[in-house]
């Protein structure tokens, strides 16, 4: 009974399916879903110690409550306060040993089509040792030379690489948009009933943005001033109505019969949302009143007693900035979004329309499902082909390690940046955001106006 429940141990530590195949109570899972599971479980403890090592409150709270705190930081070499653990220096440092960490699965992952090679159960398997490895290169980080240059080379690495992270985003997001609409049209010849279906959500789409708009108007703007507040949400909504406009214009149909206000709504939410997560973003403005009192103003009443509680903005914000980085890496790490990036898509006759148009109809993968030798609860679903492509996967949690990284210390403004005040309000996150919403609006035009200026060239959109 002993040796069965080592091996099961073992199995957990370098088996190719994680510890699903010694726990009894584990629902029967992919292979494919488990292996992007447990790199996703690695991102995420390496991002919440990024977190906990912006956080002011953590470093007190350590200081006070831990024995002989000071020594123990003197003996490691870590400065009398273990001030080389904390800020945005150790951030850069873990984050740099993560980011070497999928650089070079992603290098060790080229061009495998199954499960069956030796890279294939190195990318599936082992993974007491990986955390072992993602350890040591994230320790090992503190460790190199000239700390000074290391630091500002790698702020332009993660520069780049956060903004090609946030690229990556916004093309699988217009790719998204069309791809909805040409499937529900492609149903239309043989169910009339697609057209409401359409009508609907394009209508939903375009009521969501509009509501959102008025709102941020009334809720983040004054008579007497908030001109930067006003003058953006003119501009964003402005911007809303030119694509909606340029998607439905006569050149535009003639080109693109597909091109119409489906997509240009979900854009426009897309746009609302990015506008309201960037005025929540913005710095808050206080002024003083006439009886001389410090006054916040540009923000919504009922949101000033929720920032005063830093506690909870600081672990409801990391929550949503952990789980909208994870969706993003997830999503964008199919077959399908892989295609879509290197313009590769279905042709129209063979677009069979459903409600869950994303995946196939059998799911991302329809092969063999039987249970592996080494256990009944995993499913081995790669052995003719994968789900994923590897490389990718590893490459986009790659530059999700440098968005993080830069995301976390504030961008640009890293010096004075720590976790508590990162969600009360960051003109550079504010800016980062207004940026991707109007890229997000230009990539979207480009797609309806390059087949105009390339008129011999087919598009695939």
């Amino acid at each position: 009974m002993s040796a069965q429940c080592c091996a099961g141990q073992l199995a957990c530590c370098c088996g190719s399916a994680g510890c699903s195949l010694c726990c009894d109570c584990c629902p029967r899972i992919r292979q494919s879903l488990s292996t992007r599971f447990m790199y996703a479980l690695y991102f995420i403890l390496v991002v919440v110690l990024c977190c906990i090592m912006m956080s002011t409150t953590v470093a007190h709270k350590m200081k006070e409550h831990i024995p002989f705190f000071e020594d123990m930081c003197k003996g490691i070499k870590a400065g009398d306060t273990c001030e080389k653990l904390v800020g945005y220096s150790a951030v850069y440092r873990v984050c740099f040993g993560m980011a070497c960490f999928f650089f070079i699965f992603c290098l060790l992952t080229l061009k495998i089509n199954n499960s069956k090679s030796c890279r294939a159960h190195i990318h599936n398997g082992f993974w007491f040792f990986k955390l072992l490895l993602l350890g040591a290169m994230c320790s090992g980080a503190f460790f190199i030379p000239d700390q000074d240059t290391f630091l500002n080379a790698w702020r332009y690495v993660g520069a780049v690489g956060g903004f090609l992270f946030i690229g990556i985003q916004l093309l699988l997001l217009v790719e998204f948009a069309h791809k909805w609409n040409k499937n529900w049209t492609a149903g239309t010849a043989s169910n009339k009933l697609w057209y409401a279906s359409l009508a609907l959500v394009t209508l939903i789409m375009y009521s969501i943005a509009t509501g959102g708009l008025v709102l941020m108007a009334v809720f983040y703007t004054q008579k007497d001033g908030c001109m930067e507040n006003k003058i953006l949400l003119g501009v964003n909504g402005g911007l809303c109505l030119l694509i909606s406009l340029v998607a439905i214009s006569p050149w535009v149909q003639n080109r693109q019969p597909h091109s119409g206000l489906l997509q240009s709504g979900v854009i426009s939410c897309y746009v609302t949302y990015l506008t309201f997560s960037a005025l929540s973003s913005k710095p808050a403005e206080v002024v003083l009143d006439e009886h001389g009192k410090n006054v916040t103003i540009c923000v919504p009443d009922f949101g000033q007693d929720l920032y005063r509680d830093e506690n909870l903005v600081t672990i409801l914000g990391t929550s949503l900035l952990i789980g909208c980085i994870l969706y993003s890496c997830l999503t964008s790490t199919t077959r399908s979004s892989s295609d879509a990036l290197q313009g590769r898509y279905a042709a129209p006759e063979l677009e069979i329309a459903r409600c869950c148009f994303c995946f196939s109809p059998g799911g991302e993968d329809t092969e063999e499902q039987q249970p592996g030798k080494e256990g009944p609860r995993v499913i081995y679903d790669e052995k003719k082909g994968t789900v994923y492509i590897y490389s990718y996967f590893h490459f986009v949690f790659f530059l999700a390690s440098l968005y993080v990284m830069m995301t976390v210390t504030n961008w640009f403004n890293y010096e004075s940046a720590n976790i508590e005040s990162f969600f009360s309000g960051s003109w550079s996150i504010f800016w980062v955001k207004m940026a991707s919403c109007w890229i997000c609006v230009l990539l979207y035009l480009c797609t309806l106006v390059a087949p105009l200026c390339c008129p011999t060239r087919e598009f695939s959109v």
